[in-house]
């Protein structure tokens, strides 16, 4: 543990997310220091330093990892390398924070999992799905209490409102070979949706993926639209799409269908109405019950054993992907495919 000193952080992957919210995160909290930044080039690392003021540069990440002087490793690279950098920086006795979609499958995802076992002593955390955390604990307790009644149906819609393009080069979210399983944002979303209502036991699921550009080569292309039917552990059926091709339909909500009433987040707002209503009213959320991002200040947190963090462990992060590869096996299948329960991911 380190409690009284300074956490020293060193950075593996210094992309949108990691500028935009870890290194801001981190060098806002007392006692917390970045000593150090890789990213994929030397050039892109000298300015992510510059910019931040990170004194040290390193040209191979496992420099960094085996740093006596680093006590954290923040992975912020794409999910190709989530399992080899997870893994080297907790065996080299590093707390890891690593970017969400855990892994390129839920093989790696495990492995990182065992790898967190065997040092239980260090903290392994994802950085969580974010896109609900204003309004989660208003609808865990609503679905918990009789608000809603028994929960029937979940309709999940992530639309961005693009056409087809095959004219720009490839994405990293699209290029299987730096993605894996992770299509669009549907591990992000089922996150979201295992807060507040549980795990799935089953999916159907199919895909529709456009021609490939011209320097793509064969299969490298994931899914540019997605439609899963998922029977969840409470009885519930959900639907979920991912959209990359619903060309001035942008969407991004989940609606949850009761017995009793109807819940609907949108706009990052929660929408209700009950039987007799005509139609839904938004509901104000408790300033109680509001969140908001402390990813990195729960990392540091829990680093100094002050709190636990709550969001994301790695059990979750397995759970998202086996639910990804699931889908993937209906997709090639054509068939329903059964997903390992809570119990049998543990054994």
């Amino acid at each position: 543990m380190t409690q009284s000193r300074t956490v020293r952080v060193g950075v593996v992957g210094a992309g949108a997310n990691t500028r935009a919210r870890h290194l801001p995160g981190l060098l806002a909290l007392e006692d917390v220091e970045v000593v150090a930044v890789c990213n994929r080039t030397a050039n892109s690392s000298r300015r992510v330093a510059a910019e931040f003021q990170i004194p040290r540069v390193h040209g191979d990440w496992r420099d960094l990892v085996t740093s006596a002087d680093v006590d954290a490793v923040v992975i912020g690279t794409w999910p190709n390398m989530h399992r080899e950098l997870t893994i080297a920086a907790l065996e080299a006795g590093k707390h890891v924070l690593c970017e969400a979609r855990m892994a390129m499958n839920s093989s790696e995802a495990r492995d990182m999992l065992e790898a967190s076992r065997r040092n239980p002593h260090l903290i392994a955390q994802l950085v969580p799905s974010p896109l609900s955390f204003t309004v989660d604990a208003t609808i865990q307790r609503m679905v918990a209490s009789s608000d809603l009644g028994s929960i029937l149906a979940v309709d999940i819609a992530f639309r961005t409102g693009h056409f087809l393009d095959l004219t720009t080069p490839l994405d990293w979210r699209k290029d299987k070979s730096l993605s894996g399983n992770n299509v669009i944002a549907l591990g992000i979303w089922y996150e979201t949706l295992m807060r507040w209502i549980g795990r799935a036991s089953s999916v159907t699921a199919m895909s529709f993926t456009g021609p490939e550009a011209e320097n793509e080569s064969p299969s490298m292309r994931l899914p540019d639209h997605l439609e899963v039917l998922a029977h969840m552990e409470n009885g519930a059926l959900a639907r979920i799409q991912m959209s990359d091709v619903s060309g001035l339909d942008p969407a991004n909500m989940a609606t949850i269908y009761g017995a009793d009433a109807t819940l609907q987040f949108r706009d990052n707002t929660l929408h209700f109405g009950k039987k007799g209503d005509h139609s839904l009213y938004e509901l104000e959320v408790p300033v109680s019950e509001r969140s908001s991002w402390r990813v990195e200040e729960e990392f540091i947190a829990a680093i100094r054993d002050n709190e636990p963090f709550t969001l994301t462990d790695f059990e979750t992060g397995v759970a998202y992907m086996e639910f990804t590869d699931a889908v993937w096996r209906s997709i090639e299948s054509g068939c329903s495919v059964q997903i390992p329960s809570n119990d049998q991911l543990n054994n």
